[in-house]
Formats: C-alpha cells, structure tokens, sequence
C-alpha cells in the first residue's frame, strides 16, 4: 500500500515545479508538462518514489543507525526540525557548517566543548567569574547551542543524509558523496539529481509540499524503529527463556551426579563381602 497518494501530493502542491527557463534537463523524466512558462512534475512518479524512499529509510531505521535531516530554508526549517524531533534524529535547520561529515571529529569537539560548559555552570565554576566574562561564556553557549545543538546526540557519522533543496545544500550532498553516505533528497525542477542516490521529485519551497513527504518518510522511520524494538524485546525473552531452561536442567544434573557415586559404591560392597566367603 502507497504511504502517498496522487490527491494527497496535488493538494499539498507537490507538482509546481520551476520556471522553465531555470530548468535542469536531467530532471525531464520527472516532469509531466509546461504550463503558463512553470514545469508541472509527474505526481504518479513522486507517489513511487516516495514508497521507494520511504523502504529504504525504514531499512536503515531498523538497524538502528542514524539519519541527518538537512534543510536550511526559512519556510521549511520548521517542519523538519518537528519531524526529525518526534523520531528522535538529528537534523540542521540553521547554517550547514563546512566539513561537518568530512572533519566531524572537529565538529564533535565543539559539541563536548558545549557540555563541558553546561558542566561548569551546573557545578558553581563560573559562580566567580565577572559579569562580562559570564556574558561571553554564555553568548558562547547559545551560539553552539544554535548551530549544533540539534546535533548533539550525533556521536558517529549518520547512515544517511535526507535533504530539502539539493541545491541550496548542496555542500552537504557533496560531503555525503565524498564519505559514501547516502543521500535522499526532495529536489525540484531546478536542481541536479545525479549526486542523490533516492530523488523524491516534488516542490521543495513549499511548507505544505515538505511537510507530506516529511510525514511519509517519518511514518516509515518510525515503523523501522518499532520494528527493532520487538527485535529487541523478542531476544530477550528468547534469551530469558534459554536461561530459565538451563536452571530447570541444573538440579536434574545435580541429582543424576549424586546418584552415579551411590550406584558405584553398592557393586564395590557386594564385591568385599564376597571376597571373605571364597577364603
């Protein structure tokens, strides 16, 4: 069963694409028609690639890896830091900051610089400094705080990056390329899809337009997840199980042990008594 439909995508304003003038060719396959001098994109193609998408991502999900959601526009950064919050992943709605995936450990540096704060104010360590000192190491915090703080719980390098506007982050796709990461991206009718490895063709300026695709795509993360928790819990239980039969079989050993010796020692006292009787 779809997770979209076509009624649900043409509502939400999925199929406005670009001027046609601003095209990118290799984008033809997506689009439908021209009208009044805007591309209109195939609807029908946006529904399968959403399911497609959509698979993969719960996949991934599954194995309990990390997904960056990545989406810098005014009108979208909203939506995506809501949707990337209710599943527990990260996400960066502020300014991509450069080498974030190809010099993450520099990055993870300043994310503990920002804890190693906290840890101080909390502790009383910066009870004895002047207020223009604590109004630096405070502006400081909020700065990191901005940037990074939706981040913070990233401690290795995201399975997958999932992009809004492939253009506009277009630094951010080409580090994941560099590392191998996969990308998927909404990308509209302007932008290149040759670098994303799972091309959602839909309007990317739209709120409404990012927001049913979010929905998707968060829908089936969040199946992924429940999935590995019953994974999970169906482990356990098998493994409780495995150690509730051992103890049951201990006892029977003990007793099968202590009754081996007392078999043996009755053979060796008939044996005694009959040795007298033969001299």
């Amino acid at each position: 069963m779809a997770r979209t439909n076509f009624d649900m995508l043409l509502q939400a304003g999925c199929h406005f694409g670009h001027l046609k003038r601003k095209w990118c060719p290799a984008m033809k396959p997506y689009i439908y028609t021209e009208r009044n001098g805007i591309h209109i994109i195939d609807l029908n193609k946006t529904v399968v690639k959403i399911d497609e998408a959509a698979e993969a991502l719960k996949n991934i999900a599954r194995q309990g890896k990390k997904i960056l959601f990545v989406g810098t526009k005014k009108q979208t950064k909203e939506v995506i830091a809501e949707k990337a919050t209710s599943i527990n992943m990260p996400y960066v709605i502020e300014r991509w900051p450069g080498g974030m995936l190809t010099n993450f450990p520099t990055i993870r540096k300043a994310v503990k610089k920002m804890a190693n704060i906290d840890k101080l104010m909390n502790d009383g360590t910066f009870g004895n400094l002047s207020k223009r000192e604590l109004l630096q190491v405070t502006r400081q915090r909020a700065k990191l705080e901005k940037n990074l703080g939706s981040i913070a719980d990233l401690t290795r390098l995201p399975s997958a990056l999932f992009v809004v506007d492939v253009m506009k982050e277009n630094i951010a796709v080409r580090e994941a390329n560099r590392l191998g990461i996969p990308v998927f991206g909404i990308v509209d009718t302007n932008s290149d899809p040759k670098n994303i490895d799972f091309v959602i063709p839909a309007n990317d300026d739209a709120k409404d337009s990012v927001e049913v695709i979010l929905n998707a795509c968060c829908a089936a993360i969040a199946e992924g997840l429940e999935e590995r928790k019953a994974e999970k819990a169906d482990e356990k239980a098998a493994e409780a199980q495995a150690e509730g039969e051992a103890e049951e079989k201990r006892p029977a050993r003990r007793a099968r042990k202590e009754e081996a010796p007392a078999e043996e020692a009755a053979p060796a006292a008939e044996a005694e008594e009959e040795a007298p009787a033969a001299e």
